[in-house]
């Protein structure tokens, strides 16, 4: 139920708890005759934002795509490591998205101690459903047996990183908004608490990324034949951008431990790393010792520039609840848009690449943008031009996003569809498909 503003003969203003995050309402109530007060809704405008959901399906159908096919098509697969391709905005979209639902599921915040508490406990299940699912659980969809070793479950994931950028904007939207109207000056004025929240976690990233010391380190790995292998990766450097001697991953090693990173990390395509270069292949008789070591691309300090796309939408849905027109809707997710493409592109240019495993500056900047000019076309072309049909795959697809990326992109499906065979596990619908 969206939130409903009622006015009864001079009475206070109430409203409903926060509703649905696709609709925005209003409702105006007045009083008709001398003694007798009459609720009377003289307008009720109730919508649901298709582009929305438009927007999550084409992300989750993009998703699917790439985890499928991106192994074939390197170009459209995740960057071994500097470099953005289809695959590297997948994600950053999720972010996007989850921030401008935020601000419509909080536009009306009756009581924030019972609002903080239930984002809390939404978090929290996410990031559980991210440990069950990415933690090390369910093994390939080839392999029948499951469960995983606590000592070396895998701590962060998609849904994890999704779970705190959400918590991080939930409480933003909770307790830093300000009131005021729908002026473009009012609306910057409004939220300037949540942009000051965004500027103190870009500055921090940046800060412990390039002035952290990062000293020499080591690392065991278990071959094939069960012999251990022991590495030494020499480092004894500050500002490292490279795959080994980053700030992300130390702090990712320190803290959560290594053992809890994810093994296959995407620097494995590197030339550096792999004959096959940008597939995944044997390392090169010359490989680096940081080649085989496990990295985490939802780290612990990535995940503050996570946020900040989170955190970008959020100011993108605020538009949607502050203007009514379509056109100053079109100009305000324009011009933030584009500027935020421009700033990643020189950033890019004058040598802060765009990097989807360390969440660079650049990358957030580009993906950010890209998000929001894409927001900006599906909602002129649906909920503008009205061509819902044309999209209506889409819309259904998003409208139960989270279901379709538990069981197609954490390969629930096929893990299920493995278990039902004919006289031997290779004999399954899963082999056929």
């Amino acid at each position: 139920m969206a939130a409903v503003k009622i006015v009864v003969s001079g009475s206070d203003t109430m409203e409903s708890p926060e509703g649905d995050d696709n609709h925005y309402s209003d409702v105006e109530a007045g009083n008709i005759g001398g003694t007798a007060t009459i609720l009377r809704v003289v307008s009720l405008r109730q919508h649901r934002l298709v582009s929305l959901d438009v927007f999550r399906g084409i992300t989750v159908t993009l998703m699917m795509i790439v985890d499928d096919i991106g192994g074939l098509v390197p170009k459209i697969s995740h960057s071994p490591w500097d470099g953005a391709t289809l695959a590297d905005f997948v994600f950053p979209f999720f972010l996007f998205i989850v921030g401008v639902s935020l601000a419509l599921a909080y536009k009306s915040v009756p009581n924030r101690v019972l609002a903080t508490k239930k984002a809390v406990l939404r978090a929290a299940k996410l990031f559980l459903l991210g440990l069950l699912l990415q933690g090390g659980f369910f093994h390939s969809i080839h392999d029948l047996t499951y469960g995983v070793d606590i000592r070396k479950i895998r701590s962060m994931g998609v849904l994890q990183r999704t779970a705190m950028a959400y918590l991080a904007v939930a409480l933003c939207e909770i307790w830093l908004k300000g009131g005021g109207g729908g002026s473009s000056c009012t609306i910057v004025r409004k939220n300037r608490h949540q942009l000051l929240v965004g500027l103190v976690l870009t500055v921090t990233y940046t800060v412990i990324l390039y002035g952290l010391y990062v000293p020499d380190w080591e690392y065991d790995v278990m071959s094939p034949d069960s012999t251990v292998k022991h590495f030494v990766v020499q480092c004894g450097v500050r500002s490292s951008t490279g795959p080994g001697c980053n700030a992300i991953g130390m702090i990712d090693r320190s803290v959560l431990g290594i053992q809890h990173l994810y093994t296959h990390p995407f620097y494995l395509k590197t030339a550096r790393c792999s004959i096959d270069s940008p597939r995944n292949g044997p390392l090169p008789y010359d490989a680096p010792p940081w080649c085989q070591a496990p990295f985490d691309p939802e780290g612990l300090l990535s995940s503050l520039m996570a946020t900040v796309t989170c955190l970008v939408g959020l100011q993108f849905g605020h538009v949607i609840v502050h203007f009514k027109e379509h056109d100053e809707r079109m100009v305000w997710w324009s011009i933030p848009g584009f500027s935020l493409l421009a700033l990643g592109f020189s950033l890019d240019f004058f040598g802060l690449r765009m990097n989807k495993s360390l969440y660079s500056l650049s990358y957030t900047c580009v993906t950010a943008g890209t998000a929001g000019l894409f927001l900006a076309g599906i909602y002129l072309l649906v909920d503008v031009y009205g061509y819902k049909r044309l999209v209506f795959p889409m819309e259904w697809i998003g409208k139960h996003a989270l279901l379709f990326f538990v069981l197609v992109a954490c390969n629930v499906a096929p893990i299920i569809l493995q278990g039902f065979y004919w006289r031997e596990p290779n004999n399954s619908l899963v082999k056929l498909i």
